[in-house]
């Protein structure tokens, strides 16, 4: 008999993909908004209700849901819903298994690699360095306290955080926004470019979710970002050089992403390294650990 796994966040790119993935030997479930197929179960989370059937004989939660930190502005209200996207459907989660007396063999949660802050620095961050001390930073530490609860209380025999950097996939995300101006011949690195932004490919985020899936050791917060460091400019003239694009336009000012984005504009204008060194010595091997080739991979097709 397959092991269950339940998935939030089913509407993401990351939890298509990985169900594809690990399709053919998991039950996977997903817990939905609105039900559409038989594997799917539906939850509110702002009315704090879930459909308990989703939980008969579930061996692991992957947990990823959460509202899209760079779809809109930071007002007050989007920041709360930042938050309780998270931390909410969590508690709920807890909740439920905690009623109906259910132990998890894993919680894996989606983390972020803002969990050091959003902030410029040469330095490259391990999973052993103390929480930043902005907003996102804020957002990762209620996040990962939610995941840890699981543990705490003997809800899941393990607890896995895995703090992801920006993922790289031609059908979302990131890299899908940044090709038409690039496309069109007016693309241009944001503010300095001198930022860093820590990447992963779509295939090597799936693949460390299996990862932490089937191997029993790996607990606690791994750093979900590919060892080759980049910046925002050098991303950019990447996909220019791959597309065979010219990039001749100024960079894009900082004021002008601050008067669009507001408070949002930092985590586009600043950035730092980390470090994957935690999750390779566990025995992971990234598929894609150089930009020129995951963009290569990514690309080819465009």
């Amino acid at each position: 008999m397959k092991e269950v796994v339940l998935i939030t966040g089913a509407s993401g790119m990351l939890a298509k993909e990985l169900s594809k993935r690990i399709g053919p030997k998991y039950d996977v479930r997903f817990l939905t908004r609105k039900k559409q197929h038989d594997h799917e179960f539906e939850w509110d989370i702002r009315q704090q209700t879930i459909d308990e059937n989703a939980f008969e004989n579930v061996a692991h939660v992957i947990h990823l849901a959460g509202a899209n930190i760079s779809e809109k502005r930071w007002t007050n209200e989007r920041k709360k819903e930042l938050i309780s996207s998270r931390i909410d459907s969590a508690d709920l989660i807890l909740k439920t298994l905690r009623k109906k007396n259910i132990k998890l063999k894993s919680f894996i949660s989606a983390s972020g690699i803002n969990y050091y802050g959003t902030k410029t620095t040469d330095k490259i961050f391990t999973e052993e360095e103390d929480p930043g001390n902005d907003f996102l930073s804020e957002v990762v530490v209620l996040w990962e306290r939610a995941a840890d609860a699981f543990k705490e209380q003997n809800i899941a025999e393990r607890v896995v955080k895995v703090r992801t950097a920006v993922v790289l996939s031609e059908k979302d995300g990131a890299l899908k926004k940044m090709l038409p101006p690039i496309k069109a011949g007016i693309g241009s690195p944001l503010g300095s470019g001198k930022q860093y932004m820590p990447w992963i490919h779509i295939d090597d985020i799936c693949s460390m979710y299996i990862f932490a899936l089937e191997n029993p050791a790996i607990d606690g917060a791994y750093n979900a970002v590919s060892p080759e460091h980049t910046t925002n400019e050098n991303l950019t003239k990447k996909i220019a050089e791959i597309l065979k694009k010219p990039l001749f336009m100024p960079n894009v000012p900082e004021f002008v992403l601050q008067l669009i984005f507001g408070e949002l504009a930092d985590a586009l204008l600043k950035g730092s390294r980390a470090s994957s060194q935690k999750i390779t010595d566990a025995g992971f091997h990234f598929e894609f650990p150089h930009l020129q080739a995951a963009l290569e991979n990514l690309l080819k097709n465009n």
